[in-house]
Protein backbone atom coordinates (compact mmCIF):
# COMPACT_ATOMS: atom_id res chain seq x y z
CA UNK A 1 0.00 0.00 0.00
CA UNK A 2 1.31 3.46 -0.95
CA UNK A 3 -0.07 6.32 1.43
CA UNK A 4 -0.42 9.90 0.25
CA UNK A 5 -1.73 12.91 1.88
CA UNK A 6 -1.59 15.84 -0.31
CA UNK A 7 -3.55 18.98 1.24
CA UNK A 8 -6.77 20.54 -0.16
CA UNK A 9 -6.87 17.54 -2.12
CA UNK A 10 -7.38 14.14 -0.19
CA UNK A 11 -5.81 11.07 1.37
CA UNK A 12 -5.07 8.37 -1.19
CA UNK A 13 -4.94 5.03 0.58
CA UNK A 14 -3.54 3.38 -2.77
CA UNK A 15 -3.19 -0.77 -3.17
CA UNK A 16 -3.30 -1.20 -7.06
CA UNK A 17 -2.24 0.04 -9.96
CA UNK A 18 -3.58 -0.46 -13.32
CA UNK A 19 -1.76 -0.22 -16.55
CA UNK A 20 -2.63 0.04 -20.08
CA UNK A 21 0.02 -1.55 -21.99
CA UNK A 22 0.03 -0.12 -26.02
CA UNK A 23 1.35 3.26 -25.83
CA UNK A 24 1.84 3.30 -22.28
CA UNK A 25 4.20 0.42 -21.28
CA UNK A 26 5.18 -0.62 -24.61
CA UNK A 27 5.82 0.76 -28.34
CA UNK A 28 4.31 -1.14 -31.27
CA UNK A 29 3.74 -3.68 -28.98
CA UNK A 30 7.16 -3.77 -27.51
CA UNK A 31 7.72 -3.36 -24.05
CA UNK A 32 10.10 -0.42 -23.07
CA UNK A 33 13.39 -0.85 -22.23
CA UNK A 34 13.74 -0.57 -18.36
CA UNK A 35 9.75 -0.59 -17.86
CA UNK A 36 10.13 -4.20 -16.36
CA UNK A 37 12.93 -2.79 -13.26
CA UNK A 38 10.06 0.11 -12.67
CA UNK A 39 7.68 -1.89 -12.08
CA UNK A 40 9.70 -4.84 -10.26
CA UNK A 41 10.38 -1.61 -7.38
CA UNK A 42 6.54 -1.59 -6.70
CA UNK A 43 5.30 -4.87 -6.54
CA UNK A 44 5.65 -4.52 -2.44
CA UNK A 45 3.89 -1.76 -2.41
CA UNK A 46 1.20 -2.55 -5.08
CA UNK A 47 -0.49 -5.11 -6.78
CA UNK A 48 -0.02 -4.86 -10.51
CA UNK A 49 -2.32 -5.06 -13.31
CA UNK A 50 -2.23 -4.75 -16.68
CA UNK A 51 -5.63 -4.31 -19.03
CA UNK A 52 -4.99 -4.43 -22.25
CA UNK A 53 -6.81 -4.68 -25.69
CA UNK A 54 -3.48 -6.16 -26.81
CA UNK A 55 -3.35 -4.65 -30.47
CA UNK A 56 -0.10 -5.88 -31.39
CA UNK A 57 -0.93 -9.50 -29.63
CA UNK A 58 3.05 -9.16 -27.70
CA UNK A 59 1.62 -8.14 -24.06
CA UNK A 60 1.36 -11.66 -22.40
CA UNK A 61 4.88 -12.64 -23.72
CA UNK A 62 6.30 -9.17 -22.77
CA UNK A 63 5.53 -9.35 -19.15
CA UNK A 64 5.84 -13.01 -18.72
CA UNK A 65 8.26 -13.15 -15.01
CA UNK A 66 6.39 -10.21 -13.89
CA UNK A 67 4.23 -10.27 -10.71
CA UNK A 68 1.26 -8.56 -12.47
CA UNK A 69 -2.00 -9.40 -13.66
CA UNK A 70 -2.40 -9.30 -17.35
CA UNK A 71 -5.71 -9.19 -18.50
CA UNK A 72 -6.59 -9.16 -22.38
CA UNK A 73 -9.71 -7.61 -23.52
CA UNK A 74 -11.81 -8.49 -25.90
CA UNK A 75 -13.18 -6.90 -29.16
CA UNK A 76 -15.97 -4.71 -27.82
CA UNK A 77 -16.79 -1.20 -25.50
CA UNK A 78 -12.70 -1.19 -23.86
CA UNK A 79 -12.84 1.69 -22.11
CA UNK A 80 -16.27 0.45 -20.34
CA UNK A 81 -14.40 -3.04 -19.67
CA UNK A 82 -10.94 -0.67 -18.26
CA UNK A 83 -13.37 1.45 -15.89
CA UNK A 84 -15.59 -1.82 -14.59
CA UNK A 85 -12.03 -3.39 -14.14
CA UNK A 86 -10.66 -0.12 -11.93
CA UNK A 87 -14.21 -0.08 -10.25
CA UNK A 88 -14.47 -3.86 -9.38
CA UNK A 89 -10.66 -3.46 -7.73
CA UNK A 90 -11.91 -0.48 -5.74
CA UNK A 91 -11.43 2.72 -7.59
CA UNK A 92 -10.91 4.64 -4.27
CA UNK A 93 -7.40 2.16 -4.13
CA UNK A 94 -6.79 2.19 -7.69
CA UNK A 95 -4.16 4.33 -9.88
CA UNK A 96 -4.55 4.31 -13.34
CA UNK A 97 -2.47 4.73 -15.97
CA UNK A 98 -3.04 4.92 -19.95
CA UNK A 99 -2.93 7.12 -22.84
CA UNK A 100 -5.14 6.19 -25.03
CA UNK A 101 -9.24 7.42 -25.51
CA UNK A 102 -10.06 3.89 -23.91
CA UNK A 103 -8.30 4.87 -20.97
CA UNK A 104 -9.98 7.39 -20.12
CA UNK A 105 -13.00 6.65 -17.94
CA UNK A 106 -10.96 3.95 -16.45
CA UNK A 107 -8.74 7.25 -15.30
CA UNK A 108 -12.13 8.98 -14.48
CA UNK A 109 -12.67 5.96 -12.27
CA UNK A 110 -9.49 5.47 -10.08
CA UNK A 111 -8.59 7.97 -7.26
CA UNK A 112 -5.32 8.84 -9.39
CA UNK A 113 -5.67 9.29 -12.79
CA UNK A 114 -1.79 9.36 -14.87
CA UNK A 115 -2.50 10.40 -18.37
CA UNK A 116 1.13 9.68 -20.05
CA UNK A 117 2.31 11.39 -23.28
CA UNK A 118 4.35 8.62 -24.64
CA UNK A 119 5.54 8.15 -28.22
CA UNK A 120 2.09 7.47 -29.40
CA UNK A 121 1.15 10.72 -27.57
CA UNK A 122 -2.14 10.75 -25.29
CA UNK A 123 -6.08 11.46 -26.22
CA UNK A 124 -6.79 14.65 -25.28
CA UNK A 125 -10.19 13.25 -23.32
CA UNK A 126 -7.63 11.05 -21.28
CA UNK A 127 -5.60 13.96 -20.39
CA UNK A 128 -8.71 15.92 -19.24
CA UNK A 129 -9.46 12.96 -17.28
CA UNK A 130 -6.11 12.76 -15.34
CA UNK A 131 -5.60 14.28 -12.01
CA UNK A 132 -2.00 14.25 -13.55
CA UNK A 133 -0.11 14.33 -17.26
CA UNK A 134 3.20 13.28 -17.59
CA UNK A 135 5.95 13.23 -20.10
CA UNK A 136 6.32 9.01 -20.14
CA UNK A 137 5.73 6.09 -18.40
CA UNK A 138 9.15 6.39 -16.63
CA UNK A 139 7.89 9.45 -15.00
CA UNK A 140 4.58 7.78 -13.87
CA UNK A 141 6.37 5.41 -12.03
CA UNK A 142 8.76 7.49 -10.83
CA UNK A 143 6.05 9.73 -9.22
CA UNK A 144 4.52 6.27 -7.19
CA UNK A 145 7.92 5.96 -5.84
CA UNK A 146 8.40 9.20 -4.64
CA UNK A 147 4.92 10.30 -3.38
CA UNK A 148 6.44 13.87 -2.57
CA UNK A 149 6.18 14.64 -5.77
CA UNK A 150 2.73 14.22 -5.90
CA UNK A 151 1.98 16.45 -3.20
CA UNK A 152 3.94 19.29 -5.07
CA UNK A 153 1.87 18.63 -8.01
CA UNK A 154 -1.92 18.06 -6.54
CA UNK A 155 -2.04 20.18 -3.65
CA UNK A 156 -4.13 23.19 -3.19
Amino acid sequence: MIEIEIPGFQVLLLYHLVLDYNGTLAVNGDLIEGVKSRLNKLVDSLDIHVVTADTFGKATHALDGMDCRVIILPPGNQAAAKADYVRQLGGQATIAIGNGRNDQLMLEQAALGIAVLGEEGAATATIMAADVVVRDVFSALDLLRNPRRLVATLRS
